[in-house]
């Protein structure tokens, strides 16, 4: 738990410090003076800032997981027959699915039976299982499983989610700082033209970014969901619909084993947590109705 916080804290640092240093060689001014926002740095400064950080996140994904949740990669050369069983099947998804590169495969320890696949790219991705899922699913389920995360490789879904994040992030921060600028306007007195202090400004901006945020997050949770289904159906198509029905049905048996520890991951797994969250900020669609939707799939 030490190592994971730390390592957080660290790379959440060095993504501060690059946007910083990117802003500085930009020549993006302060978007608040005493004459009032300037709109184009606001726009540009919160552009930087969303869609920067979500891309710096996205090129550290694979390194970020291998660290957070601690997933040993298999060599595909390796002599243990589970390992190279495991990388086979995974390469036979991929190449049915057209990828331009093998994927890496790893798997990390942890009783939850769950997967997740994540990298900058088609060509360069991870897909991970955990050690749950290998101790309590047969390969039928397996392969519906693999299918399922392949075909988020494959429809590019790290990226697409990314930039729909990175959008979302910076329009959360430019409402956010003219919300705050305009409630800190109206808090001034008839006979004080002064602005409430830095101190307070910052308190009102933080509290619009949570607010904002947490709107931002339902359009988000919605997009993922989509992409879900989608995932769903590509997974049938490269691993057969039987398979991927029985992969979900044995998530539903199995639900209440699901991690939530490591939220930051719960959007790229096969199954979200499924207590705790109310419907539109789930990144996943209930586990019966994508279950439905597969039985009503044509083929």
């Amino acid at each position: 738990m030490i190592k994971r916080i730390f390592l957080f804290v660290l790379t959440n640092i060095l993504v501060m410090a690059t946007i910083s240093i990117v802003i500085s060689v930009l020549g993006i001014q302060p978007y608040l003076s005493a004459s009032g926002i300037d709109y184009q740095s606001l726009m540009a400064f919160c552009a930087v800032w969303g869609m920067g950080g979500s891309f710096i996140s996205l090129l550290m994904s694979k390194t970020m997981a291998k660290w957070m949740m601690g997933v040993s990669i298999i060599d595909p050369n390796t002599t243990d027959p589970n390992g190279r069983d495991l990388v086979a099947l995974v390469h036979r998804l991929a190449m049915g699915a057209k990828l331009p590169a093998m994927p890496e495969v790893g798997v990390y320890d942890s009783p939850e039976v769950n997967a997740f696949a994540t990298g900058p790219s088609r060509g360069n991705a991870l897909v991970a299982v955990s050690t749950g899922l290998l101790n309590q699913m047969g390969r039928r389920e397996l392969e519906g499983v693999l299918g399922h995360e392949i075909s988020h490789v494959a429809n590019g879904d790290m990226v697409t989610m990314t930039l729909i994040q990175g959008v979302v992030n910076a329009f959360v921060m430019f409402f956010a700082r003219i919300a705050a600028y305009a409630v800190s306007n109206l808090m001034r007195s008839e006979d004080d033209d002064r602005r409430p202090s830095y101190m307070v400004q910052h308190l009102l901006v933080f509290v619009f970014d949570i607010l904002f945020g947490i709107l931002g997050s339902i359009v988000v949770c919605a997009f993922s969901r989509h992409r879900e289904f989608r995932a769903d159906k590509g997974g049938a198509t490269l691993a057969g619909r039987e398979k991927m029905i029985g992969a979900l049905q044995a998530l539903q048996r199995t639900s209440e084993m699901v991690d939530t520890r490591q939220a930051a991951f719960q959007s790229l797994k096969i199954a979200g947590a499924p207590k705790g969250i109310v419907g539109l900020l789930m990144t996943h669609p209930p586990l019966e109705v994508r279950i439905e939707r597969l039985r009503l799939m044509q083929g």
